[in-house]
């Protein structure tokens, strides 16, 4: 499955970014969407997951700031994000499995990955 992600750039804090994630020709409606982050000298982060029509997940430093949405008309995944800090700037990373599992936190559980799309939150 091949990712694209976009939507990254630099915004005030405060402001609001929407990232997206397709997956040209190919339908997702069968798999677990999402995203990870990664800062410079850290370590991968989840971010938000979604389940197939089903329910959404985030990390505690994202939940009720981002919200994850799925068109499966359009193969794409969105992630809207409110009330942007500095400390989530970041590479996004869109990621995809087919099954859904427990451990969805965990980077090495997803078989497919974007190509990364930089959020950077700065005055």
């Amino acid at each position: 499955v091949q990712l694209q992600a976009s939507g990254g750039g630099l915004v005030q804090p405060g402001g609001s970014l929407r990232l997206s994630c397709s997956t040209p020709g190919r339908p997702f409606s069968g798999y677990v969407m999402g995203w990870f982050r990664q800062a410079p000298g850290k370590e991968r982060e989840f971010v938000a997951a979604i389940r197939p029509r089903s329910r959404a997940y985030y990390a505690d430093s994202v939940k009720d700031r981002f919200t994850i949405s799925a068109d499966n008309a359009k193969n794409t995944v969105f992630l809207q994000m409110n009330s942007l800090k500095p400390e989530d700037t970041a590479v996004y990373y869109c990621i995809a499995r087919l099954i859904w599992t427990v451990q969805y936190s965990n980077p090495a559980q997803y078989d497919y990955w974007g190509q990364g799309t930089q959020v950077t939150v700065s005055s």
